[in-house]
């Protein structure tokens, strides 16, 4: 695996197996890990049918975790009835931590992103213009270019922390 692309489900707290399906990790309001129906290891080519289509155009050797959340989101002040929340937060980027200890992956922009950057490095593609993740209700002071930096920082901290 090359990198782990992280999502917001747009969604309720709680995985659908329609969102198991895009996933290949989800997790839910109370920072519980759900397993979606492809491993990452499916993804490695990517075949019809048989691996978790979370990133248009960048599937192929990419870890999609998904913040089981925003629902209803339009903007900073209308973030829905589902935000993502701090303990849901801190508990996936633990988990990012552990995915890139297993992979052997380095922290860096090219590796750990969110769907959000991967559009905008990729604008051809069918991720160009997605919006997850642009917003981050735990942490409302961060602007939209500095969320990924701050994900990025803070699955460091748990790998040095050695989850």
């Amino acid at each position: 695996m090359k990198r782990i692309i992280i999502h917001w489900s747009a969604g309720g707290y709680y995985p659908t197996d329609f969102e198991k399906e895009h996933y290949h990790f989800l997790v839910d309001k109370d920072g519980k890990i759900h397993t979606g129906k492809f491993r990452p290891e499916d993804n490695e080519f990517c075949k019809p049918g048989r691996y978790a289509a979370h990133t248009g155009g960048g599937n192929t050797g990419s870890i999609g975790v998904a913040f089981c959340a925003m629902a209803g989101f339009k903007n900073s002040a209308q973030t829905g009835n589902f935000p993502i929340l701090k303990k849901q937060f801190e508990c996936a980027m633990e988990f990012c931590a552990r995915l890139v200890n297993k992979y052997g992956l380095e922290i860096n922009p090219q590796t750990i992103m969110t769907h959000y950057e991967f559009g905008l490095k990729n604008p051809r593609t069918t991720s160009a213009g997605k919006i997850d993740i642009i917003y981050l209700p735990p942490y409302p002071w961060l602007s939209r270019d500095d969320i990924g930096s701050f994900i990025r920082s803070k699955i460091k901290w748990y790998k040095i922390k050695g989850v």
